[in-house]
């Protein structure tokens, strides 16, 4: 038995909606997003509609600067749009809130802190009972397997390693939506394989909305239920594909026909968006890599 299939349900999440609760948990209504004054503003997210489900997984893919980070910054209520609303639960996002927690790409953990005081850090100042917190951090411990190395330093861990210690952190509060900011970005393929196999073991097991950012159209692929791609700046959904597989997936997912046929789709799109922002050369540049990849 897995570490993680037995602790079944210790740090409970919302895996359907409770009574009085929205099946819609992140809501996009109309929303636009302008940086600067209108002599020098700069447009980087523009109607911009979308709507998640609770428990549901959905990755959101685009060229660089499309305002995908700009997107999760608002469901994070690090930022407000400038027109529309965000809504969580049918209600505006108005702030930070407990029921959010942020993964990034970096771990960004306190290096005087050990693995176990870095996961506790957020609950016990938030007033936490301490046998409530220690018992949630054994479990999730476990969950990401990191067993044997709760007093360990940050520098004495791995970079996977410090992904996991950071994923534990997010988890401990029990939010109900997890938002993930190329989380495996700065990670070796084969480690960033094994932490896309735990995001999904971990949604299995907590049930969270997960909106996940990311450059890499494999991983949206294979982690999610439903992909996005945006459109250049300004950001807008170009394109949404449904993931059909279902969860959770193994290497075998990745070799499998489907799994090509969906990758495929999304490179073409991507790469029309890419192409168009770099002029012919770079629609040339794209061309010949989709003919190499296609033989």
């Amino acid at each position: 038995m897995s570490a993680i299939s037995s602790h079944s349900g210790v740090v409970p999440m919302r895996a359907v909606p409770l009574s009085g609760q929205s099946a819609d948990k992140v809501v996009f209504s109309g929303v636009s997003k302008t940086y600067g004054s209108k002599a020098a503003s700069m447009v980087a997210v523009e109607s911009f509609d979308v709507t998640i489900k609770a428990a549901e997984i959905v990755s959101i893919l685009g060229p660089t600067g499309c305002g995908k980070s700009t997107a999760m910054n608002m469901i994070a209520g690090f930022e407000f749009p400038s027109t529309g609303a965000v809504l969580l639960d049918g209600k505006p996002v108005t702030g930070p809130g407990p029921e959010r927690a942020v993964v990034f790409q970096q771990a960004a953990l306190f290096p005087w802190l050990s693995c176990l005081e870095n996961i506790v850090l957020g609950v016990k100042s938030r007033g936490m009972p301490r046998d409530e917190y220690l018992r949630r951090a054994e479990q999730l411990i476990a969950a990401v397997r990191l067993t044997g190395f709760e007093n360990h330093y940050p520098y004495q861990l791995s970079g996977g390693m410090q992904q996991r210690v950071q994923i534990a952190r997010a988890l401990i509060s029990g939010p109900e939506v997890l938002l993930m900011d190329e989380p495996f970005g700065a990670l070796d393929s084969q480690t960033r394989l094994m932490m896309q196999e735990l995001v999904l073991q971990l949604w299995q097991e907590y049930k969270p909305t997960i909106i996940f950012i990311t450059h890499d159209v494999a991983e949206a692929v294979f982690v999610s239920d439903r992909v996005l791609l945006m459109s250049r700046r300004p950001g807008r959904v170009k394109l949404s594909v449904e993931i059909d597989e279902k969860k959770p997936r193994t290497q075998d997912f990745i070799s499998s026909p489907r799994f090509v046929e969906l990758q495929k789709q999304l490179l073409t799109a991507l790469r029309a968006e890419v192409g168009e922002l770099g002029g012919p050369g770079q629609v040339s540049l794209n061309k010949a890599t989709a003919k190499t990849a296609d033989h």
